[in-house]
């Protein structure tokens, strides 16, 4: 089985390994359920709506993004069985409060460990990767980083962009888009907000604190789909570019990378997506995963969480995991930042002469 990992590995394998898993609402088949609904552009006067396109084959849903599935299965590193593969990082905010790196949204890269005693060496670390393509700094850190890719975007940050190995979406095809309204009654009646001297008070600070009626109007009420399908994609050529210096110390850091990654891809995934979006998987279709060549050829992949559990282990010891970091959030950092840039843009703003 290691060999097969080796042939990924090699300039000449396959591009990726891919999973399409058709899923269905937990209440059956074409049942309605409701998808996210995402803000309107800035400056629009648009409410909150679901991302639907019109496609030649009918119309597409978002059903849970790319960014969101990888936040959903970071976290699994925090697992019993898990435990050793990656370094368990934590920046206490409070005497009450600490935050793992694992639950961070943007990785290596969210504000909360930039604005910590661990900056300075994940900017390194990231300066590294920008500069350089050397990846093995940040695989002692936040090795999910490179799983589930980081972006150090914010002002007078690296830039450095680092894409993911692993991405899943849900989405749905040939949905139909539902409505709903709803109405509220208030418990006090009309009779009782007059004795009680209650209709005196306007009914927007009634209703607002729910003591007036008040329809909701009608909005996004959901949709049905005749297809629902969780589509992940493992880019084995992403994977091929990390770096670590010379040609052995990059094949242990690929190593061991893959290693994460397919416990990453191979996990059932978390189908609880929101409230009214319980998805199961279909039990009547089972799920299609295969390794895509760079021809097109593709072939299946035969390969379960056992499997790439021990290779993940295996790997994890001969790249010799990081050690655990508990870093401390510093909110001096963040006010000297804020300081700066109001003086960068004071200084910018001031005509010349």
């Amino acid at each position: 089985m290691s060999s097969q990992f080796n042939a990924w590995l090699s300039s000449d394998g396959p591009v990726a390994l891919s999973i399409r898993e058709p899923l269905e609402p937990a209440l059956g088949e074409k049942a309605v359920f409701f998808p996210p609904t995402f803000a309107a552009p800035e400056g629009s006067d648009e409410k909150p709506d679901y991302v639907i396109d019109e496609t030649s084959a009918g119309r597409v849903c978002l059903v849970d993004t790319v960014g969101s599935q990888a936040n959903r299965l970071e976290p699994m590193f925090k697992r019993a069985d898990l435990a050793g593969l990656v370094p368990r990082v934590t920046i206490k905010i409070s005497n009450s409060r600490s935050v793992d790196l694992l639950d961070a949204g943007h990785r290596a890269a969210d504000a909360v460990v930039r604005f910590s005693d661990l900056g300075k060496a994940l900017e390194q670390a990231f300066l590294d990767y920008r500069d350089q393509g050397r990846a093995e700094r940040l695989a002692r850190i936040a090795p999910t980083s490179l799983v589930f890719g980081a972006w150090d975007s914010r002002a007078e940050a690296t830039g450095a962009k680092i894409p993911r190995v692993v991405e899943s979406t849900v989405r749905a095809y040939e949905v139909q888009r539902l409505t709903r309204g709803a109405q509220y009654f208030a418990a006090l009646e009309k009779e009782e907000l007059e004795e009680t001297g209650l209709d005196s008070v306007a009914q927007k600070a009634l209703s607002q604190e729910g003591l007036s009626d008040s329809p909701a109007g009608r909005g996004p009420g959901g949709i049905v789909a005749n297809r629902i399908q969780r589509e992940a994609l493992l880019n084995l050529v992403a994977l091929r570019a990390l770096g670590a210096g010379d040609e052995e110390a990059s094949k242990k850091l690929q190593r061991y990378v893959l290693g994460l990654a397919l416990i990453a891809f191979l996990a059932p995934a978390e189908l609880y997506l929101r409230q009214g979006c319980l998805l199961v998987a279909s039990p009547s279709k089972p799920a299609s995963k295969q390794i895509v060549w760079r021809d097109g050829q593709r072939e299946s992949l035969d390969i379960d969480e056992g499997q790439a559990l021990a290779f993940a282990k295996e790997s994890a010891k001969a790249f010799d995991v990081g050690p655990d970091v508990q870093a401390v959030f510093d909110p001096r950092l963040v006010k000297a930042k804020v300081e700066s840039k109001s003086k960068k843009k004071a200084k910018a703003a001031t005509p010349e002469g």
